[in-house]
């Protein structure tokens, strides 16, 4: 158990190869379930935890780590399971989703799985729109469940979804031949219809993909007229972890397609403490912003709906 705790600090420089770690736990059953480790900051031993009066059920309260307060979330009780028992003998899995930190309860961390995107197959059909999966793989015969994290930010935290009226008009105003469509790729169903609800709001018509080989097929079927990818979409906006095949991969078989490869790509993506920058040119992305600020977003779909690039500067 302690290999498996000291090393996740060491264990989150796979980005770019179509692989990942997961780091492997339980919830109090004999279910195993599973988390990127390029999210994971730390897993410790439940610390001393203030209960916050009026706060969300499923936050069993606030822990002061290095000089932080950071809500933490009973993650059974957030998928609907029951409530983990004996929190003091069990372990908190410290994250960064969405520009905020945050600790998971767990009841069991069991181990860190290398694997390929490709082991990681979407949901069951008929899972229905409550299911809390976002994947599912196999590691040793035995099924793993991976959970969608923005879904239970959306019930828990609750997600921002207002554009400033600025941007608004900003979007009105423009005057381009470029189109005022974009085509979103994401797994979470929560994070792809927020994008869209909110893009919607500035006029901006949306295509979306429920991952990076949905994306990949569904681009190619856009130019089999013939038609210039550009004069039907200004640009892929991509989450980064998928199934099947994650955004850089995305980007980096977009670059290699003759068809393809001029149009402008934004990864967008809850990685944002441990994210690398540099891992943008290297696959040939034009930008990234981390998720989820409605007016960031809003902002850059507009600069290259109107300029064609998206200021260095923004």
């Amino acid at each position: 158990m302690a290999g498996v705790l000291d090393s996740v600090d060491s264990r989150t420089q796979l980005a770019g190869t179509n692989r990942l770690e997961l780091l492997l736990f339980r919830l109090g059953g004999r279910q195993l379930y599973g988390i990127n480790v390029f999210k994971v900051q730390e897993v410790i031993r439940c610390p001393q935890l203030t209960r916050l009066p009026k706060s969300n059920n499923r936050v069993v309260g606030v822990a002061h780590l290095r000089n932080k307060t950071i809500p933490v979330m009973d993650l059974s009780l957030s998928i609907n399971n029951k409530a983990i028992d004996n929190i003091k003998e069990s372990f908190v899995i410290v994250t960064e989703y969405n520009r905020y930190t945050q600790g998971f309860l767990v009841k069991a961390v069991d181990r860190i799985t290398n694997m390929n995107w490709k082991e990681i197959l979407p949901p069951p059909q008929g899972s229905g729109a409550s299911s809390y999966l976002t994947a599912v793989t196999h590691v040793e015969g035995e099924l793993v469940e991976i959970i969608d994290v923005e879904k239970i930010f959306a019930d828990v935290m609750g997600l921002p979804e207002d554009v400033n009226q600025d941007l608004i008009d900003e979007a009105n105003a423009i005057d381009s031949e470029r189109p005022r469509r974009v085509m979103i790729v994401d797994d979470s169903s929560v994070a792809r219809n927020q994008m869209k609800r909110v893009l919607e709001k500035a006029g901006i018509e949306c295509i979306v993909a429920n991952d990076g080989q949905h994306g990949y097929e569904a681009l190619k079927g856009l130019v089999k007229d013939g038609i210039p990818l550009e004069e039907q979409i200004a640009m892929v906006i991509s989450d980064i972890e998928m199934p099947r095949m994650d955004g850089y991969t995305l980007t980096t078989n977009i670059r290699k397609d003759p068809n393809l490869q001029k149009i402008f790509v934004l990864l967008h993506t809850s990685l944002s403490g441990v994210f690398n920058n540099s891992m943008v040119d290297k696959v040939g992305a034009n930008y990234f912003i981390p998720k989820f600020k409605p007016d960031d977003l809003v902002s850059a779909v507009l600069s290259v709906i109107n300029k064609g690039y998206i200021d260095k500067k923004h």
